[in-house]
């Protein structure tokens, strides 16, 4: 009765993530339209800002997953080549995608880390637990990209010393936060706060966040386990199967 219920439990989440993409779209285009309001050169100047604004945000998320966790991995571990790591990790990512929960996605990491990378189960059961509180890669990157693009919407230069608090600020607020949906957006504030911007201002890219929220979660997570094989591997503890 029990595997029973579970398996129901299982298809339901599952028909939930195949209708992710349509209640994703439905909940963009309502806060848009709302943002924008009844004015059709507002609306114009808002999508255009939110189009260039995710993109910018999705290049430098598809940077650290494509290019710099892999590499990190490949250079310090000579058995973990770019393609073995990323098809190691394809279904932590897909689940972090799905659920933009890093400690939603933390015991499907925890499988991918040790069955299909060879971490030893005491360095993924230490690394992952921390890593899905702390490692917040994405998140800081989205936060000083979103809070430089509000200013530069909103015409307000600012200043290399501003840049820097931005970048420094925006990786110690992600340290903190919380591993579920969309908690960087509230960190945001402190970001914004921290070089005299208007934390109201989130409210204008709040209709992307969503998507935008579970791709920076996938970083996280690749980061993740990025971490525990390097670690794995200067402990002795790192056995990649045989391909």
């Amino acid at each position: 009765a029990i595997d029973s219920l579970n398996e129901v439990f299982i298809q339901m989440v599952w028909v939930v993530m195949k209708a992710m993409p349509f209640f994703v779209f439905a909940l963009m285009a309502g806060q848009i339209v709302k943002a924008a309001g009844s004015e059709p050169e507002m609306l114009k100047q808002l999508l255009s800002f939110l189009m260039r604004y995710g993109l910018v945000v999705v290049l430098g998320l598809g940077f650290m997953v494509f290019v710099f966790y892999p590499a990190l991995v490949a250079l310090s571990i000579k058995k973990l080549t770019w393609k073995r790591f990323q098809s190691g990790m394809r279904d932590a990512q897909l689940t972090a995608f799905s659920t933009s929960s890093s400690v939603a996605t933390l015991p499907v990491t925890m499988q991918c880390v040790h069955e299909r990378l060879g971490v030893s189960t005491r360095t993924s059961s230490f690394v992952l637990p921390i890593g899905a509180t702390v490692n917040m890669d994405g998140t800081s990157m989205y936060q000083a990209i979103a809070v430089v693009a509000l200013a530069q919407f909103h015409m307000v230069e600012l200043e290399w010393t501003q840049q820097a608090v931005i970048v420094l600020t925006a990786t110690l607020a992600s340290i903190g936060a919380a591993a579920v949906p969309s908690a960087g957006l509230v960190l945001m504030i402190i970001v914004l706060e921290s070089v005299g911007l208007n934390p109201a201002w989130i409210a204008l890219i709040f209709p992307i966040d969503r998507i935008l929220d579970m791709c920076r979660t996938v970083v996280n997570v690749t980061g993740d386990g990025a971490v525990s094989s390097i670690i794995a591997a200067s402990e002795g503890e790192l056995s990649p199967p045989a391909e």
